[in-house]
């Protein structure tokens, strides 16, 4: 079929066959299929859907879009896994560690941030030296002889799918459920995983904002991804509030040496790092139960060797070889640090964490545009958890700043996101379902 069949088959509501698919998706790939037709596609999907037989095509042919890795070399299962994004998520780099630490191989390749959520590729450039882009026979090596490696997408991996989401990007059609599905997975089944876990975000900070919408997407990835035979579980969790005390890139790597080394671990986000733990674990056989995944996890953080596997893998990486031991050191600072004082004595009930996210971008923290650089050193530390009380004139949390008027910007937008009341509230459970 000609890539203007295709589109007006899927633009009627048909069906399309694996075939039809795969070879939209190799024109996409090899330029066949201009830029134009590309972007009726994404909305014709958009508007009509896809079934799981459609949406399972989809990914593998974007998968089979680039290079597909193996593991012949790993005697151990390869297990990743995914985040929608959020606030104050910084669980990758802990979750790495621990799970290669406790038996696992991890090739993950990670993002950059993306609108009001951070990501994993920026906090990790706050190192001296440490690179995303190694050579391909230096991830393995690493992934072989340290169990984990946290990199970046090469160009040659799932390359139909950088296409597609640069024009998704820009023609109002990156909500689709089966294209951020397509999206996600052919990139997880092109690292050559035996198996994933997922976190789907929901709530103030996420891109899901509601359980249910958060819910149909999970589905979908869980449904879809072992459709595509790659076993796959997936966790809910609550993003209505930051996840970690600190937002940032350099902060919130600190933020995960604390936690690795024991000096602090905030509670939401040991339950969560624990959680997606136990869920690799047991996806890849090391244990037979949630709960013994749990507490193999939690061996690995107290014993040290979670921490040992996150330095080895920031030295094989390029970072310095005592980051653990001296990483304020390392690590870049702001100039300016002040505080967001209570307005009045109070608990805190609640944040419109996606303010929190844009209060880090307006610091330089995150990207307006996609070619802008990013400021490792600034952004915000003493994030209190809901429930909190404090009392007029104390700090909210503390602001890291380049300049004055970034700082007041900042600060406003801090003040507007967090709610005081005079009486306390629960905050929200931060699992909320599982789905496998």
């Amino acid at each position: 079929m000609l890539p203007q069949e295709i589109i007006r088959h899927k633009r009627d509501g048909k069906t399309l066959d694996a075939d039809a698919i795969a070879a939209f998706i190799a024109g996409l790939t090899d330029g066949n299929v201009s830029e134009g037709q590309a972007a009726a596609f994404a909305m014709a999907v958009f508007l009509n859907g896809m079934n799981r037989d459609e949406a399972v095509a989809l990914t593998l042919a974007m998968r089979d879009s680039g290079d597909v890795l193996a593991w012949p070399e790993i005697d151990r299962p390869v297990i990743d896994k995914h985040s929608t994004g959020g606030v104050g998520d910084n669980v990758s780099l802990m979750l790495a560690p621990i799970a290669a630490a406790c038996g696992l191989a991890v090739p993950m390749i990670s993002g950059r941030g993306l609108a009001h959520t951070g990501g994993t590729l920026d906090k990790l450039e706050s190192i001296p030296g440490y690179t995303v882009t190694p050579s391909n026979a230096k991830f393995r090596q690493i992934v072989k002889e340290v169990g984990c490696a946290i990199i970046g997408q090469t160009g040659d991996l799932a390359p139909a799918d950088k296409r597609l989401y640069a024009i998704r990007d820009v023609t109002a059609t990156v909500e689709s459920i089966p294209l951020i599905t397509a999206s996600i997975l052919s990139k997880k089944l092109a690292a050559g995983l035996s198996g994933l876990v997922l976190d789907v975000k929901c709530g103030s900070g996420a891109f899901m904002g509601t359980t249910s919408a958060a819910r149909d997407l999970a589905r979908a990835l869980v449904d879809v991804a072992n459709g595509a035979g790659m076993p796959t579980s997936a966790l809910l969790t609550d993003m209505s509030a930051p996840l970690a005390s600190a937002a940032g890139n350099a902060v919130e790597v600190a933020n995960a040496v604390e936690f690795l080394t024991g000096t602090k671990q905030d509670a939401r986000l040991r339950d969560v790092t624990l959680a997606l733990a136990a869920e690799m674990l047991l996806a890849g056989g090391v244990v037979e139960s949630v709960s013994a995944g749990a507490e193999k996890a939690r061996q690995a953080l107290d014993d040290g060797s979670a921490a040992e596997h996150f330095q080895r893998m920031v030295a094989a990486l390029g970072g310095p070889a005592d980051f653990l031991s001296d990483y304020r050191r390392h690590l870049p600072q702001a100039p300016i640090i002040d505080i967001v004082a209570a307005p009045e004595d109070g608990y805190i009930t609640g944040y419109q964490t996606r303010e929190i996210g844009m209060a880090v971008v307006s610091l330089g923290g995150g990207r307006h545009q996609p070619q802008d650089s990013v400021d490792p050193a600034v952004g915000l530390t003493g994030l209190l958890p809901v429930g909190s009380r404090v009392e007029r004139g104390e700090p909210l949390c503390s602001i890291l700043a380049r300049n004055p008027a970034d700082l007041d910007a900042a600060r406003q937008r801090v003040r507007k996101a967090i709610t005081l009341q005079d009486t306390p509230c629960e905050a929200h459970p931060v699992i909320l379902e599982r789905l496998e």
